[in-house]
């Protein structure tokens, strides 16, 4: 079987200008490490091809021609995953295509009952690796559709939900497949090479926003040291780079379990290795000496989830005040020299104007090194989004292309959606302001910190300051809103979009 899969072009650029990160698609990679021997499996990573993306498509699968493609999916990629659907039956009828990701997971049912599923064959719902696996099986003729866990299929007309499967045995995971990849490079931070890896999946905290537990229930499972070790090996030596995000949803549930980990990196003597990863406030907080240990391993930046600083939002996430814990995190980690992304969530029931200002300024005072700012979003299925519709807060109910951080599809109690969005702006740029790269991000990377702080922050400042002076705020406002909408707008799959809409009407 010849097996294609394929991650969305769809961008976020919540930190930084979309051109300055493309990571490589973790989650293809692993999905096709672990289909067996025999079939030829091909991966495509959108997100490097996010211009003439059909005319890729087209000439790209008519050289392999598949027998199956998988599009891996989340809930703000899936409208663009729809239209490359359409795309590809529309070049490749005899094609079987199969949909994963978050989205699919989550609203498997409401997919199916879609006119948008029309030409969708499979949805693969949770972890894909062996669901995914044994479809492809199925297809080759070594195995059955109804007898594969997590796998959701036609048949007569009508779509069958097989019942969920269990979740993956991690120790029974091969490496991901990361010499597959068509688009070979072009995968960056800056002016660095990045990686991504995984050493756990699952997270056990409570916040409602968060969709995790549909995917992994409330679980933490790490992987083996040896495994984990191999798939490091593999990043620094057979792909020669030094820079790797760990995409674990919270590494630092089990500080023994990292200390080990650092243990074990430290010990394998790597030059140069700098490590990425997203952490709780609490466990940084709370545990210097594992955050030493990571400074000892190489972990250069960490992201740290702060959410908000109004404690009856925090409660309202169901989250543990934390304003506390976040400034013992960041200082643990300067520490012991870690850069910190400090991230905020905007948007909660009781933000009004002040609220907003409020929580940058306190973004600002905790001295973090960079911001990861971001609206609420009301996914599908999460315990905030029913609040919130309770409520009648939320004001975008399936207009998922906006569900990215970087819209209001709701709105306060305070604030309507339009109001909301522009204080989330404005405030940014008045309260928190131009980024000033710290020590620690200036000595990660002298070279773009100094070129940023010395050339481009002057120049772009210069002009957008005398832009401001001549139109005000709202044209600069204005201005930005519609780089957003195009941001992520691809031309030459509009004709698809524009099918998928004519559909929904009817």
């Amino acid at each position: 079987m010849k097996v294609v899969l394929i991650s969305m072009p769809d961008v976020a650029p919540i930190i930084i200008h979309e051109m300055a990160i493309h990571m490589p698609n973790h989650g293809i990679a692993c999905v096709g490490g672990n289909i067996d021997e025999g079939h030829h499996v091909f991966l495509i990573d959108l997100v490097r091809k996010r211009r003439n993306i059909a005319g890729y498509l087209k000439n790209t699968l008519k050289k392999i021609n598949p027998d199956i493609v998988g599009l891996s999916a989340m809930t703000w990629q899936y409208p663009t995953c729809l239209a490359l659907v359409g795309l590809i039956k529309e070049m490749l009828p005899h094609v079987k295509i199969a949909v994963g990701g978050y989205h699919a997971t989550l609203m498997h049912r409401e997919m199916a009952a879609s006119p948008d599923a029309k030409d969708v064959d499979f949805i693969v719902r949770g972890e894909g690796e062996e669901t995914f696996r044994r479809l492809v099986n199925a297809l080759a003729g070594t195995d059955r559709l109804e007898k594969i866990p997590s796998l959701s299929f036609q048949s007569a007309g009508r779509w069958v939900h097989n019942d969920p499967g269990a979740l993956c045995d991690l120790s029974r995971l091969r490496l991901p497949i990361r010499d597959r990849r068509r688009l070979t490079g072009g995968y960056h931070f800056m002016y660095s090479r990045i990686e991504v890896m995984e050493t756990s999946r699952g997270c056990t905290r409570n916040c409602n926003f968060c969709s995790i537990r549909h995917m992994y229930g409330r679980s933490y499972r790490t992987y083996p040291m040896e495994r984990i070790m191999a798939d490091l090996d593999d990043i620094y030596f057979n792909r020669k780079t030094r820079l790797v995000f760990i995409a674990d949803d919270n590494m630092v549930l089990n500080p023994k379990w990292v200390m080990a980990f650092c243990e074990a990196v430290i010990e394998k003597k790597y030059a140069n290795l700098k490590l990425v990863v997203q952490a709780d406030c609490l466990s940084m907080a709370n545990n210097e000496a594992m955050v030493e240990k990571m400074g000892q391993a190489g972990f250069r930046s960490v992201f740290l989830g702060i959410e908000n600083v109004s404690r009856h939002n925090l409660r309202t996430m169901e989250k543990a005040d934390i304003a506390a814990a976040a400034r013992q995190a960041v200082d643990n980690c300067h520490r012991y020299g870690i850069m910190v992304i400090g991230g905020l969530i905007f948007g909660l029931p009781d933000d009004d104007e002040e609220a907003v200002q409020r929580n940058y300024a306190f973004l600002k005072e905790l001295n973090v090194d960079a911001s990861y700012c971001q609206m609420l979003s009301p996914f599908p299925k999460t315990v905030i989004r029913e609040h919130l519709l309770d409520e009648g807060l939320v004001t975008n109910h399936d207009r998922y292309e906006r569900y990215n951080g970087l819209w209001a599809n709701v709105k306060t109690r305070h604030l309507t959606a339009e109001q909301l969005q522009y204080a989330f702006w404005y405030h940014r740029q008045t309260t928190l302001g131009w980024w000033t790269p710290s020590p620690f991000a200036r000595n990660q990377n002298r070279l773009w910190t100094s070129a940023w702080l010395y050339v481009v922050k002057p120049i772009m400042k210069f002009f957008l300051d005398r832009q401001t002076r001549r139109t005000g705020w709202e044209k600069r406002y204005q201005k930005d809103l519609h780089r957003l909408r195009l941001m992520n707008r691809f031309e030459d799959l509009a004709r698809f979009m524009e099918r998928r809409a004519a559909m929904n009407q009817n």
